[in-house]
């Protein structure tokens, strides 16, 4: 018998607005400002460096492969405030939007009764706000991000921890991600995982995923139908190739 789709687990930066280019990215480099530190990153290199996940572990690995001297770390992580401030900021004043598309699927799954939830390696003290923002007035059950849990994506930890707190089997849930490395984390969860590309993600490898699409806009929109579908499509083809999904 095919998994019943209860609960679609969101992840956010790329996904839910298009943060990274014009949101965090400029965060970084007037924090790195703030703190005298002559670094900017450009959009290809930044896009380069979202391969690390979590913003100070980001910071840590380019300082070191500049060469920069002193405690990385400790640079890092208070370059890293001042970054988390500054967007807060940003987030607060309304200035990032939702992806298109993205209100009418939210309004359709809450109709639908499929339970809404958010698993992100972002900071809390920006990310409830933003998903307070982007999802209202519709309510998000769980928000698990960066704070939440010891290891980040792709590891599968977040994915897990959402699972767990929604009370569901990874079998009736589906992610939906931006990125590779989130693929990589809802997957290892046992997660059906939809991918909706932006400019940073689009060439990357999605093998794996229940779909990928360039938007949830479009001539055909994503919405709780179309889900509920890969979903099943998904864990269909896992049985026919005894791919030994698991989450049970």
């Amino acid at each position: 018998m095919a998994p019943q789709l209860r609960a679609v687990i969101f992840d956010v930066d790329g996904t839910l607005a298009d943060t990274e280019r014009d949101g965090h990215r400029p965060a970084f480099n007037a924090a790195f400002a703030e703190h005298g530190i002559d670094v900017e990153w450009g959009v290809a290199e930044y896009g380069r460096l979202l391969q690390i996940t979590g913003g100070a572990r980001r910071i840590a690995a380019d300082l070191r492969d500049r060469g920069v001297d002193g405690d990385v770390e400790d640079i890092a992580a208070r370059v890293h405030r001042t970054k988390t401030a500054l967007f807060t900021a940003l987030v607060t004043s309304g200035a990032i939007v939702a992806r298109p598309g993205l209100p009418e699927l939210v309004a359709d799954l809450a109709a639908a009764g499929i339970r809404l939830a958010v698993a992100t390696t972002g900071r809390r003290t920006w990310v409830e706000p933003l998903v307070e923002r982007l999802l209202a007035p519709h309510p998000v059950e769980v928000v698990v991000t960066g704070d939440d849990v010891a290891e980040l994506k792709p590891h599968p930890e977040g994915y897990e921890r959402a699972l767990s707190a929604l009370g569901l089997p990874a079998r009736e849930a589906l992610a939906v991600e931006d990125s590779a490395v989130g693929l990589r984390a809802a997957t290892a969860a046992g997660l059906a995982t939809v991918v909706v590309t932006n400019g940073y993600t689009a060439d990357q490898d999605f093998s794996g995923a229940a779909a990928v699409l360039p938007g949830f806009d479009g001539p055909d929109p994503l919405r709780a139908r179309r889900l509920r579908d890969l979903h099943r499509r998904w864990w269909a083809a896992g049985a026919v190739v005894g791919r030994g999904r698991g989450g049970t």
